[in-house]
């Protein structure tokens, strides 16, 4: 029975503990002392221009928890912001609304204290005021290695900037290899200009770096920032079983190499300027993907190939090799697979060694192919209009935080 008592406290860190906190103030005093295990329990009701910042060090059996009194009921306004850097932290049931400050929440505590291996869950970042601002902001920031987003609701950014941002390095061995899943990004208005992306994996100068994230099971609802509702900048990125429902923009793999877009529904279901996936750099594959009842032309085609550049800088247009575009699904669109369209008028180079094959392609409203370049690099095959089944219209598995619902 000894024995059995010291393996129980031995399995449990001997100061694991909750602690309830009042306000910014209390947070800053509880973070100086939080250990393995500890959960900071943030009081119900609103808390006004708060900053929290903690850097702390948990472990996967016993992370450090800052939590809601009760989900949904930890609000926090004005420029509130929650900074978090360390291992194994884990953010559950907050509330963010109508933020003003430039950054909303970060996974970092500062420039040299990233975090890692960390989660943000459960959580809702909200705007429902025209708030307008000439600087860039963030609702969310991640930085570091191994984090995850997942069953939060995100939505009515106004304010240039991309909504949700993972940040890379070109020095950094451990970063990237984040997982962002199970989120419903809600509307975002047309912001008029770029810089209103919903999602941004790296930017032009990073670019080149291996981020490896996945983004599934996410929904994404009238998205409409701007042409790029998510932005690739990065290698090695897997998008599957996500839904983009009446988006006014595409999924862009904008920089970057290596990237596979898998088993996503992209419905339209008309809605103005609504796309697909467009396809710049090298070895990216397309495939199992449903796209229908699209409206978009050029580049927001329900399938665009872009263009490369002679040469190319890191923020201009590479020419597209060895693309697979395979087992996709086209209903209804308006423009369908469209090859070489121009984004500068430096871009002259068209795809080669791409191979589309064995894609359903439904002719009664848009042709098949629009071909704007030479095409003897690009390889056809079994594509059909014969229509042989296509997938479930929209994922059936739970979005956003269970509060909200």
């Amino acid at each position: 029975m000894r024995h059995l008592l010291l393996s129980l406290l031995l399995a449990t860190p001997a100061l694991a503990k909750d602690i309830p906190v009042a306000d910014a103030a209390a947070f800053a005093e509880a973070a100086q002392n939080i250990t393995a295990g500890d959960t900071l329990i943030l009081q119900d009701g609103t808390w006004t221009d708060a900053q929290l910042k903690l850097a702390a060090t948990g472990t996967a059996e016993h992370p450090v928890t800052i939590k809601a009194q009760t989900p949904g009921k930890v609000i926090f306004t004005g420029t509130s912001r929650l900074s978090v850097g360390g291992t194994h932290i884990i953010v559950d049931g907050l509330w963010f609304q109508n933020p003003t400050g430039p950054q909303v929440i970060e996974l970092r505590k500062d420039s040299k204290q990233l975090a890692s291996d960390s989660r943000i869950t459960n959580c809702a970042v909200t705007n429902d005021t025209q708030l307008t601002s000439a600087d860039s902001s963030q609702f969310v920031s991640i930085y570091g290695a191994r984090n995850r987003v997942d069953h939060c609701y995100i939505a009515g950014k106004t304010t240039q900037g991309t909504t949700l941002v993972v940040w890379l390095s070109n020095e950094a061995k451990d970063q990237g290899h984040h997982q962002i899943d199970h989120n419903h990004f809600g509307p975002r208005q047309r912001l008029g200009k770029n810089g209103g992306e919903t999602i941004r994996l790296g930017d032009s100068k990073t670019s080149m770096q291996t981020a490896a994230c996945i983004v599934e099971h996410n929904l994404f609802e009238k998205c409409d920032g701007e042409a790029e509702c998510i932005s690739n900048k990065s290698c090695g990125n897997l998008y599957r079983h996500n839904t983009f429902k009446a988006v006014s923009g595409t999924l862009t793999l904008r920089h970057g190499n290596k990237c596979i877009v898998s088993e996503n529904v992209f419905d339209g279901t008309g809605a103005k300027g609504a796309g697909g996936v467009r396809v710049i750099g090298e070895y990216h594959i397309v495939e199992g993907n449903h796209f229908e009842n699209l409206t978009g032309d050029k580049e927001r085609s329900a399938l665009c190939i872009m263009l490369g550049i002679p040469d190319s800088p890191a923020n201009g247009y590479f020419q597209v090799k060895h693309a697979e575009i395979t087992q996709n699904s086209f209903v209804n669109c308006a423009h369908n697979v469209l090859i070489g369209m121009s984004g500068d008028k430096k871009a002259t180079l068209p795809p080669v060694e791409t191979r589309i094959s064995y894609n359903y392609i439904d002719t009664s409203k848009g042709e098949a192919f629009e071909i704007k370049c030479a095409v003897h690099g690009v390889t056809t095959k079994n594509n059909s209009d014969k229509k042989s089944g296509q997938p479930e219209k929209f994922q059936s598995e739970p979005t956003g935080p269970s509060w909200k619902k």
